[in-house]
């Protein structure tokens, strides 16, 4: 996850316009556009390599809350990133949608639970990642599914928005690589022992 000096994965008043929040995107120049530094092409790899499965919160999705009144697809136009079946958290049904390269959007209204359970099953032996957002990672971290988490410091201050840690109780993993660049500081976790 990308995220501030601050903690927030997320600027304020998130939108279809800013769907990252206001100064959002500043967290992310690390692995966007022409990444030319090794420690941010590495950190890169991490966030890009193929998983299994994806667990991810509808705010992730898109920016249609309540009932589904509209055809929204994903911001990633028609061949999402993550070439792998995608579990949307939401309190609202909606048939799967089926996206070129392998990606399928499935939508869960049962909770977390429920979804990293069809995301664990879908995956076989590859890995389920927790795409995010915020919300969707402190409910993986509470229910203790977390096996490896890697934090991109980028050297911003936003001030408000959506805080990674909110809530969370205990934080069990510990540092097994630190990578650093002009653009971020990338910290990966994972679980002791």
């Amino acid at each position: 996850m990308s995220i501030s000096l601050d903690g927030f994965v997320a600027g304020p008043s998130q939108s279809r316009e800013d769907p990252l929040g206001v100064g959002g995107i500043q967290l992310h120049t690390w692995h966007l556009g022409d990444v030319t530094d090794a420690a941010d092409l590495t950190a890169q790899g991490w966030l890009m390599r193929p998983r299994g499965a994806y667990v991810m919160g509808r705010n992730m999705f898109g920016p249609v809350r309540g009932p589904w009144d509209e055809d929204w697809r994903g911001w990633w136009g028609d061949e999402p990133p993550y070439h792998a079946p995608v579990f949307v958290l939401t309190h609202h049904a909606h048939d799967p949608i089926e996206m070129e390269g392998g990606t399928t959007f499935h939508f869960v209204t049962d909770g977390f639970d429920a979804a990293y359970a069809q995301a664990r099953e879908a995956a076989g032996d590859g890995g389920v990642d927790i795409a995010g957002g915020a919300s969707t990672v402190r409910q993986a971290l509470a229910a203790g599914v977390v096996d490896e988490l890697t934090l991109d410091i980028a050297p911003v201050l936003l001030g408000s928005g959506e805080r990674l840690f909110d809530g969370v109780d205990a934080f069990t993993l510990e540092p097994v690589a630190v990578l650093h660049s002009p653009q971020a500081t990338h910290i990966r976790y994972s679980r002791e022992g």
